[in-house]
């Protein structure tokens, strides 16, 4: 039953009086579910694992994104133009970091019922990530695009390590070593399989 009919109803009954039966009404149609807030956190491993199986791919518009460590790299070398705040504000962050850097949401979110594992774990750009927040993708009209083919797109991992492997500044930044570490062992696991 459309949610808006529910509501209909529910002023029907209303009107009528009938408040025990609004009550039950709306408990079986259009009930509130309380969950629990938690802070989640992924490690770049988890990430990565994750971005490689998805294909570089935002599962939500099908489009093609980059590996962070890369864009990072962007930043180290060209400061004035891929400009990065630690916080992400927008005014003083390239739009790189919102476009094309992946990010894991949860395709059914924990806050509606959604289980915090890889399973329900997917791919997708920071903006997209904001911009559904708790929404299950039918309600704001979206639909899962396929995981992407590392043949076809791999999110420029392999000049990722190429650059990290021939320039050696790379290897002081922890942030750009650390997401290689974790993109080495990934790989690895994913090879072993």
């Amino acid at each position: 039953m459309e949610k808006a009919l529910i509501l209909q109803e529910i002023c029907r009954l209303l009107s009528d009086d009938k408040r025990q039966d609004c009550i039950e009404f709306a408990n079986k149609n259009y009930p509130f579910t309380e969950k629990l807030s938690q802070k989640r956190q992924y490690s770049k491993y988890q990430m990565c694992k994750v971005f490689l199986r998805d294909g570089f791919i935002d599962r939500y518009s099908g489009e093609k994104l980059l590996f962070p460590g890369l864009i990072k790299i962007m930043t180290i070398e060209f400061p004035h133009i891929f400009k990065y705040h630690r916080n992400w504000k927008m005014s003083e962050t390239h739009m790189i970091y919102w476009e094309l850097f992946p990010t894991i949401d949860h395709l059914l979110p924990v806050a509606r019922s959604g289980k915090d594992t890889e399973e329900n774990w997917i791919t997708t750009s920071m903006i997209r990530n904001s911009a559904k927040s708790n929404w299950a993708i039918e309600e704001i009209g979206w639909k899962l695009y396929d995981k992407g083919n590392l043949n076809e797109w791999n999110g420029l991992i392999d000049y990722f390590i190429n650059l990290t492997d021939k320039n050696v500044n790379y290897t002081e930044d922890k942030y750009v070593m650390d997401w290689k570490r974790a993109l080495l062992r990934a790989m690895n696991e994913i090879n072993r399989e």
